[in-house]
């Protein structure tokens, strides 16, 4: 199983998501700092979920850390995070 399938099945479990992009955006990194030959370094992941209702953006980034724990400590070198309540996912979609 890939690095972006395994985040995809782990955010999943930990969040019941109501959108998820997991972006393997590794190539545009080529030659920088922790990029290896064969991608799966470097992802943005785009989260929507109720979970995050009342929680701080640093909560929000802790708890998706804390689901990637093993990902981040061993493959992932770099971790974009858009992180989002559905309410704050349709007030960006209008603007």
């Amino acid at each position: 199983m890939s690095v972006a399938e395994t985040m995809r099945k782990k955010l999943e479990a930990a969040f019941a998501p109501t959108a998820l992009d997991v972006v393997d955006e590794s190539e545009q990194h080529r030659g920088h700092g922790g990029w290896r030959e064969g991608g799966e370094t470097h992802f943005r992941v785009r989260l929507v979920t109720p979970a995050f209702e009342g929680e701080s953006r640093v909560a929000r980034s802790r708890a998706v850390h804390k689901a990637l724990e093993a990902e981040l400590a061993e493959k992932v070198h770099a971790l974009a995070l858009e992180l989002r309540t559905p309410a704050e996912a349709a007030a960006a979609a209008k603007t």
